[in-house]
């Protein structure tokens, strides 16, 4: 079986993260850094493209690295709308969607599938998404609220959840996926907790939305009516609401920090705020974890832990303590994004699965009766 070569491409901010694999085997792999001065230059994200694309070539040709020999370029899929998990191959509409965040969620992950068609186009090759931030694959009892027309969606790391099911199912249960059923977490800068039955992410929660438990930079789940106070009392505009969500809620919120190291540092020290604050993020995790327990019918295979927070065993503790009598508790620290990106390629490209074709159209549009 051929080692198929895949360049990985996965946006951020203020850099990109690269990545060549030659099959399973990470050959390069760097975190290209942007000019935060530079960037912001460009008034929309998408005239970001020929900066960051210089950047990389300049990296790269300065590592005698080429990328003739490369057989398919795999971007993040931000931007798009609602679809169900897979690979995906990049088309106009996909670049068109990417393009305008037709999604509505303005991220530089929107600019992976466009990077990747740079790539591609450059060296005359195929450009791929795999599992993008909008995978919906909700069951339909996950999806009403108590409030009519309001419906639930979810943004989830979809991405490293998918990819840490299927290493598991391979690799430890010597099954596949899509025979499996988990709970899988990504616990780092943001925190996704998600039910996995049969290859599918049936729930899970919307921590773009504030849902889930709180985050290093996220509020979590708040009950309306207290949230309703705290914004008349503050005299808070809508944009400041969502920005509790993703950007200053969670530790930021409480105590001015995003790093959770330097949070448990404070702990050790004999802070009790952040001593508190600290367990109560874990306890909040570890509420979610019995809720999907509950979505699965406690048939559980496994409660899989991925994410930068997971390097800290106090955290992988806990959790172990508090849910291992629903099902065995397997850490995975840091993330699989670029290796989940090649691999959901080679997949495709060896015949294991079928490239899927983006519709443009919400996998899920409503209930019959609306």
């Amino acid at each position: 079986m051929k080692a198929y070569k895949v360049f990985t491409v996965n946006p951020g901010s203020t850099s990109t993260k690269i990545a060549l694999f030659e099959g399973n085997n990470c050959l390069y792999s760097e975190n290209v850094s942007h000019d935060a001065k530079e960037l912001e230059k460009y008034k929309t994200m998408p005239e970001q493209l020929p900066y960051r694309r210089e950047t990389i070539m300049n990296l790269l040709n300065e590592a005698g690295i080429t990328l003739d020999d490369v057989d398919v370029f795999v971007g993040r899929g931000g931007g798009l709308l609602a679809m169900e998990g897979g690979t995906y191959e990049v088309t106009d509409l996909i670049l068109e969607h990417a393009r305008t965040c037709a999604n509505g969620v303005i991220h530089p992950a929107a600019l992976g599938s466009q990077l990747a068609n740079e790539f591609a186009v450059q060296y005359g090759k195929k450009a791929m998404v795999v599992n993008p931030p909008d995978v919906d694959e909700l069951q339909d009892l996950a999806r009403m609220t108590g409030i009519k027309g309001v419906n639930r969606i979810i943004h989830l790391h979809a991405l490293n959840l998918k990819e840490t099911a299927i290493r598991h199912s391979k690799n430890v249960m010597n099954r596949k996926y899509e025979e499996c059923n988990y709970i899988v977490c990504h616990i780092g800068g943001g925190i996704s907790v998600s039910a996995h039955r049969e290859g599918k992410m049936v729930d899970g929660y919307d921590i773009v939305g504030g849902e889930g438990p709180m985050a290093p930079t996220r509020s979590g789940s708040v009950a309306v009516a207290d949230l309703l106070g705290y914004i008349k009392d503050n005299n808070m505009e809508l944009s400041d609401v969502k920005k509790l969500c993703t950007r200053t809620g969670g530790f930021v919120s409480h105590v001015g920090i995003s790093d959770a190291l330097e949070l448990t540092n404070r702990a050790k020290n004999g802070d009790k705020y952040a001593e508190m604050l600290w367990n109560t993020m874990i306890y909040q995790i570890e509420k979610c974890i019995g809720s999907m327990a509950a979505v699965l019918h406690g048939k559980v295979d496994g409660i899989l832990l991925g994410g930068g927070m997971v390097y800290n065993e106090d955290l992988v503790k806990q959790i172990t303590d508090t849910c291992s009598f629903i099902a065995p508790v397997t850490a995975y620290p840091g993330e699989f994004e670029m290796e989940a990106m090649a691999a959901g390629a080679i997949r495709v490209l060896d015949g294991e699965e079928e490239v899927k074709v983006y519709t443009g159209k919400r996998i899920w549009d409503g209930f019959e009766w609306e």
